[in-house]
């Protein structure tokens, strides 16, 4: 089975772009990212009024999005692998892995893509060979299935300086990262922004053809993301994965669709900012 098939349903048909809504946070056992979806059903519900091109969850939470008896609705993208390291303190013995069956799990529920961390954490080198064979093992998996494999190149910043979930924008650590992740097999990459955003063209150049989706980062003002999203899409990414910039906004389904807006409709951050967030 191709790829292909469940691309299709991941990225919109006429730009080839694709928003996706990252809910997955609770697998990480991080009470404090639990922020703005606390509920996740009713959060869930809400976004899938709002239409983005997709929605990531974890395998206990998928049938949040898939038993909902609606049409179109978004994509799901699976999260495979928890991990402990998202503290202010990393623990004393950290882990990331793929679930068993993470695959065929996706397949049941019907995901359209599965994601895997590949992970580069200050203090924990053994995270980065925990992912790269969680990796290895689902890369032959996913082609079995015509499962696409979304690899999250992760740059951390010392967990007790950002708390464990802000990632390091240094270029050249991003393009390492990057790199290594299209080397295993990645068929959409979900990577960092790099600090200055005007250097994301050289990451775009080194995913060599594969879709890159931007990671959203930190939360900040509705004006910067919205002007951060349109300059990262002009030199070349295929989208956005946006978290806590959506889920944790005063009205979750307005940025959601000022962010469409721009993926699909280009318009520019003043038009988008004005028609659903003034």
């Amino acid at each position: 089975m191709s790829i292909t098939y469940r691309l299709n349903r991941l990225f919109n048909p006429q730009t080839k772009r694709c928003l996706d809504v990252a809910v997955d946070h609770g697998i990480f056992g991080e009470q404090d990212f639990h922020l703005g979806i606390e509920d996740l059903p009713a959060a869930v519900n809400a976004l899938v009024a709002a239409a983005p091109d997709a929605i990531q969850l974890s395998p206990g939470m998928s049938r949040l999005l898939q038993a909902l008896p609606v049409r179109p609705k978004p994509a799901l993208v699976m999260r495979t692998d928890p991990a402990n390291c998202y503290g202010r303190k990393l623990p004393t013995r950290s882990f990331a892995f793929a679930v068993d069956e993470a695959v065929e799990t996706a397949v049941r529920l019907d995901a359209a893509c599965v994601v895997v961390n590949l992970l580069q954490v200050p203090g924990a080198d053994e995270l980065t060979e925990f992912t790269l064979r969680s990796i290895a093992q689902l890369k032959p998996v996913c082609e079995r299935h015509g499962m696409p494999l979304m690899i999250e190149p992760l740059v951390f910043r010392p967990n007790e300086k950002a708390g464990g979930y802000m990632s390091d924008g240094d270029l050249k650590k991003i393009l390492g990262l990057v790199r290594q992740a299209v080397e295993m097999g990645a068929d959409i990459i979900k990577a960092d922004p790099t600090t200055q955003v005007e250097d994301y063209h050289q990451v775009i150049t080194t995913a060599a053809g594969i879709p890159v989706l931007v990671r959203g980062g930190g939360k900040v003002s509705d004006r910067e993301i919205l002007e951060r999203t349109v300059a990262l899409l002009q030199q070349g990414a295929a989208g956005i994965v946006y978290g806590r910039n959506i889920i944790q906004h005063p009205k979750p389904a307005a940025i959601t669709r000022a962010l469409m807006s721009i993926l699909h409709d280009n318009l520019n951050a003043d038009a988008a900012f004005n028609r659903y967030l003034a």
